[in-house]
């Protein structure tokens, strides 16, 4: 997916949300709805922003953060290839298992043959 060049078009992109914001700010805060929340439809990320007390300025930052949010998940996501397990390490391994299962067999009763 390609992320649009202009504001206009990836805001047509969006469905967009105004909402009263809270913390400080004042009158301006409490009165108006300057919080903004964007929707992006295609891939359903949504961005908030109420940092600013403009409208118009959270907007703008909210596209700068879906802009990175777009960009972060086009990135190609590099798998790890599983690797055989080295031969000295499988040889550790049976000698820690014997050497186990030798403690566990000296903690039993011992046996008396008949």
């Amino acid at each position: 997916m390609t992320i649009p060049l202009t504001d206009d078009k990836l805001l047509a992109m969006c469905e967009v949300e105004t909402f009263r914001a809270s913390g400080p700010g004042g009158q301006n805060v409490n009165r108006r709805e300057t919080a903004v929340r964007l929707r992006h439809l295609p891939t359903g990320i949504v961005v908030t922003c109420q940092q600013e007390r403009s409208q118009l300025r959270n907007k703008q930052i909210a596209l700068g953060e879906l802009r990175r949010r777009l960009a972060e998940r086009a990135k190609p996501v590099r798998r790890r290839i599983p690797t055989s397990v080295p031969r000295a390490v499988r040889r550790k391994a049976r000698s820690d298992k014997k050497r186990r299962s030798l403690k566990k067999l000296f903690r039993q009763k011992p046996r008396v043959d008949e």
